[in-house]
């Protein structure tokens, strides 16, 4: 019976819409981070960032994984269309700097065009309110190289220069190419004020 109960509970969380707790209108956390751009660590930071104009911070699962693998390259491939609308793009994960080296220097992936920041203890996540799963044991990357660290829920923050989150992009049924293409529209939006 416990099983049963336990099952059914399960479904249910499974069952229900994820709710990121960071809204449209909150202030979103500044962050510093190691940072990878072309396949070079430097120390990202958001609120050095922000002076040059919104900042599009996209929390992802895992680098080097089906639909991150999809999303990272459409950012790349519309970087040009963020920069005419005078945003920025940062991507987070739980992997570390030597994953996010080789990731974002990929030209299948982030080609050397946006950089991604190692939130290696979840903290950036845990401030943003993002929900972090635990990886499963023996989980393997698109290489085939083991995963040893959890996974970020995909959700994309548009922050403002003031620090106010603009748009929340993501969650059920949307998709990596999706995420990107409403992030844009997002900050496209933001230009038009």
């Amino acid at each position: 019976m416990k099983k049963l109960l336990l099952a059914g509970l399960v479904s249910v969380a499974v069952a229900l819409p994820v709710v990121a707790a960071l809204q449209k209108g909150d202030t979103a956390p500044m962050f510093s981070a190691k940072a990878s751009l072309a396949g070079k660590e430097f120390n990202y930071s958001l609120a050095d960032a922000l002076k040059q104009g919104p900042v599009v911070v996209y929390f992802y699962p895992s680098a080097f994984t089906q639909g991150c693998n999809i999303q990272a390259h459409t950012f790349a491939e519309n970087m040009d269309a963020f920069k005419a609308a005078k945003a920025s793009v940062v991507g987070v994960s739980l992997d570390s700097i030597a994953r996010l080296n080789d990731f974002s220097a990929d030209p299948a992936y982030c080609a050397g065009k946006l950089p991604v920041a190692s939130d290696a203890d979840g903290a950036i996540a845990k401030s943003y309110q993002v929900s972090v799963r635990e990886g499963r044991a023996g989980m393997q990357d698109s290489r085939g190289v083991a995963i040893d660290h959890g996974f970020a829920e995909r959700l994309t923050f548009v922050v403002k220069q003031d620090g106010k989150v603009a748009a929340l992009v993501g969650g059920q049924g949307v998709t990596p190419e999706q995420n990107v293409e409403q992030a844009l529209q997002a900050v496209k939006d933001l230009a038009a004020k």
